[in-house]
């Protein structure tokens, strides 16, 4: 499966490189020039210097590729409308044109993400709608998925997409060095509690779950969410991470509304200066609405299984914690 890797240098992105090079697949990564690749110098993979926006770099990286998987993607909670619209659509266009010329493909993996449908508070299935909540994040992963089912519709270019909740893992950010350091500063905050499910996705689990997608014939067409479907709370998701890392938990509790209004005022100033609002609207709709997604339909069309636990991915990722330098 000679496949092409976006967003390698990131967190997803890299690990599925990683382990498709181990297991001997031919694989190539598309990293922007100053990109950090450390993380895979012990792996076998052709390097294509260049942006997603550029031409001849995306052709060049395709050039043989009979996979895509698509990762790459601006997934922070606080960014400029410019980085969102780049990473999320500007660049997913340029891959999918460049798709479009490459006739031995024969499957575009697409990472989207289960924010596509705005938060809702009770979490829906595929079926549900796309819904734009006037997040920036949001707003531009659906533009970047809705480019892909229109490539699919109007080229017949062979999609799959798949929608993670919270991916969590080594070299995880938003939701493990993030997480860990606010734990350690402590000025990590509950929204409501922290009593709402986290939608929990250990990154090994989401690897699989691409790699299966891909290689199978019942996945054309379709869309798929993707947690381990643990239940577990976002409560006992920072407890476990705090406990490892010998952290007392988090004292600060925010209702849900009070926590919007909060992070819009700490939000405000932050357009115009350097840096990130302490609380953000995007992380208080993570934080405050029940993620966990059903996957049900991954499970059965394309035997999705969760191999790593969620006790053994929350040791996994305290261990590569304590293992960075401070």
């Amino acid at each position: 499966m000679p496949a092409l890797v976006t967003g390698a240098s990131g967190f997803l992105g890299g690990r599925l490189a990683e382990v498709l090079a181990r297991e001997g697949e031919q694989v190539t990564v598309l990293a922007r020039p100053n990109a950090d690749l450390r993380h895979l110098s012990g792996s076998k993979v052709r390097v294509v210097r260049g942006g997603l926006t550029d031409r001849e770099p995306v052709v060049e990286a395709l050039r043989g590729a009979t996979h895509i998987f698509h990762c790459a993607a601006a997934s922070t909670d606080w960014a400029s409308m410019e980085v969102y619209l780049e990473s999320n659509v500007k660049g997913t266009e340029m891959l999918l044109a460049a798709a479009r010329e490459a006739p031995q493909l024969e499957r575009f993996v697409h990472v989207s993400t289960t924010d596509v449908y705005g938060y809702p508070v009770v979490p829906c299935n595929e079926t549900g709608a796309l819904r734009d909540v006037g997040l920036p994040y949001n707003q531009t992963k659906i533009l970047g998925e809705k480019a892909v089912w229109r490539a699919a519709r109007e080229a017949g270019l062979p999609v799959t997409v798949v929608r993670p909740a919270t991916i969590y893992g080594p070299r995880g950010k938003a939701f493990v060095t993030d997480i860990a350091d606010l734990l350690r500063k402590g000025q990590m905050a509950h929204i409501g509690g922290g009593g709402t499910t986290g939608g929990f996705l250990y990154v090994d689990n989401a690897v699989d779950a691409l790699i299966a997608a891909a290689q199978s014939s019942a996945t054309l067409g379709q869309a798929y969410n993707l947690t381990d479907e643990t239940g577990v709370l976002w409560n006992e998701y920072v407890a476990s991470l705090a406990e490892g890392l010998g952290c007392k938990p988090p004292w600060i509790d925010l209702p849900y509304e009070a926590a919007m209004v909060i992070a819009k005022v700490m939000e405000f100033p932050y357009r115009w200066l350097k840096g990130r609002p302490l609380l953000t609207q995007h992380a208080v709709a993570l934080l405050g609405r029940d993620q966990e997604y059903p996957c049900g339909k991954a499970r059965v069309e394309f035997d999705f299984v969760s191999r790593v636990s969620f006790e053994e991915g929350i040791d996994r990722s305290v261990a590569w914690v304590k293992d960075l330098p401070r």
